[in-house]
């Protein structure tokens, strides 16, 4: 093992290796090498001809030496990135608490659907004419999300949910643009998403935070005494980061209104509401829908996602292109700012947005039907109360009453014990489970956000309650070395996480050749 994969695993040699046996293994649980520590010299996993002799045109720039690439057979390769993806933890083997996320069980009837040859190998430069079916997807899908939300108009195109913020914030400017106005200010509540402010910044306003009342939703008279001609929009997210449901939204949208400014609600937390309240109906004038989410679309990786923006009337006509319409011979694709595209204000991305992501949405939309996510967001408010409720004793929780989607609790119980927020988090991952989201909303102290979704039995979450519950436990007798030595049972311990921020080792590099004597 390297000095790279020594930094990774606090490392400390004894004669029976890393794990207290010769190998390094744990079990069946493989210790994995990076490829190019597994380089053979002179090794490569296929064969090639021998290329014909040709005038070398490179000069200068000829390689003087080895490319650097590991030598490797395929059964090593295969082993390899087998043994890697066994030491990933994923919604398809086990629960994944993180809140404000919603990582949800994807169903494959989805996966099946999307990667349907009509789907899967269509390309954006075809003519309309050969690609009527997926545009009819997009158009069906867009009518649900209009008829879910009780918005007149949507936006298609953005690619997730800061995108699609960045579309509504955009619109927002456009609207002010085309009335004349100049507004340059943006109220983004303090339990809004961080990305929030980050938007609203990046479309070049300045931004104020809202501060939060001490039930944990938004101070309305605070927010009324900062409304005023200069203000664009307020930002926040309902239910928000808290867990919690804006109780005075109304009054909110209302004020938000009457001072001239747009209404934007972030749309994360649709899962705790789909079906059951339409934003249209609290006075919501422009809100992102994360599909990967709330719609069960795969996360992970950067992507993909999808972030469509749903738009009330007044915003419609400012909407990005390209938009899906219908036409005398089926559906067609504007593409150019006239008509009654004229207004809007460009374009977000090079096409039409993420094909497969549509299909995966509109797949479990149908599924459900209209009254199955309705059951969605009940049974998602049912788990993550059940959570609150089992554990408020032994845990505590910084708001009083009950919660929407996601389960929020402070480190209260954790003081004078020794035991951190992160220690907990870390002595979960020992007992099997991913962590809940920790230190997130900043204005809970010590939070740990805990989203179950409502795909996750009961059985699933007795066993996260019981082992959160004796972790409290052990955390209030004492046992603080357990939790700073945790994680144990990982192929890889905790890392120094403030030197690995500050001084990231982000490539392997190879050890150096020892430094031979001339004399010898």
């Amino acid at each position: 093992m390297n000095e790279w994969s020594k930094a990774i695993s606090n490392f400390t040699t004894d004669k029976l290796g890393v794990s207290g046996t010769y190998s390094g293994h744990r079990g069946l649980q493989i210790e994995e090498p990076l490829l190019f520590e597994r380089d053979s010299e002179g090794r490569c996993g296929v064969d090639l001809p021998e290329l014909p002799k040709a005038k070398n045109r490179l000069g200068a720039h000829a390689r003087k030496g080895r490319i650097g690439l590991p030598g490797i057979s395929e059964p090593e390769i295969v082993r390899h990135f087998t043994r890697l993806s066994q030491k990933n933890y994923a919604i398809d083997t086990g629960l994944y608490p993180l809140g404000s996320c919603t990582m949800k069980h994807n169903p494959r009837l989805n996966e099946k659907m999307a990667r349907l040859a009509g789907f899967a190998d269509i390309h954006p430069l075809q003519p309309v004419s050969t690609v009527q079916g997926a545009l009819a997807v997009i158009d069906q899908l867009a009518y649900w999300l209009k008829v879910l939300t009780g918005m007149p108009a949507v936006a298609m195109s953005p690619a997730a949910g800061a995108h699609g913020e960045l579309c509504g914030m955009m619109a927002i400017r456009a609207a002010h643009d085309a009335r004349g106005e100049t507004r340059n200010k943006v109220l983004v509540a303090e339990s809004a998403h961080g990305t929030n402010p980050a938007t609203a910044a990046a479309c070049g306003f300045t931004v104020e935070a809202v501060p939060a009342n001490a039930r944990g939703r938004v101070d309305l008279a605070a927010m009324k005494a900062q409304l005023g001609p200069d203000v664009a929009a307020v930002m926040l997210t309902n239910p928000n980061t808290c867990g919690l449901f804006e109780t005075e939204i109304r009054e909110i949208a209302d004020a938000v209104h009457a001072a001239g400014a747009y209404f934007y609600c972030d749309g994360a937390n649709f899962n705790a509401i789909v079906g059951r309240v339409r934003p249209a109906d609290l006075g919501v004038d422009v809100m992102h829908i994360n599909l990967h989410k709330t719609f069960s679309t795969p996360h992970g990786g950067g992507g993909p996602g999808a972030g469509p923006v749903v738009l009330a009337a007044a915003l419609a006509p400012f909407a990005p292109l390209p938009w899906v319409v219908h036409g005398k011979n089926g559906f067609e694709v504007l593409e150019k700012a006239e008509g009654d595209a004229a207004q809007a204000f460009g374009r977000l991305k090079g096409f039409h947005g993420q094909m497969g992501m549509f299909v995966r949405a509109l797949a479990y939309m149908m599924s459900h039907g209209a009254d199955g996510l309705r059951q969605v967001a009940s049974d998602a408010v049912l788990n993550a109360n059940y959570i609150l409720a089992s554990l408020k004793d032994d845990m505590s929780a910084p708001f009083e009453g009950p919660c929407m989607h996601e389960a929020l609790f402070d480190d209260r119980f954790l003081k004078d014990t020794g035991v951190t927020t992160l220690d907990i988090a870390k002595a979960l991952i020992d007992e099997g489970f991913h962590p809940m989201t920790m230190y997130f909303p900043l204005v809970v102290h010590g939070a740990l956000l805990i989203e179950p979704t409502e795909t996750e039995s009961k059985a699933t979450l007795d066993r996260f309650i019981g082992v959160l519950k004796a972790l409290a436990a052990e955390a209030k007798e004492g046992k603080v070395e357990k939790f700073r030595a945790a994680p144990t049972l990982t192929p890889r311990r905790r890392l120094d996480e403030t030197g690995a921020a500050r001084q990231p080792i982000l490539r392997w590099t190879p050890p150096k050749e020892p430094v031979r004597d001339t004399a010898e």
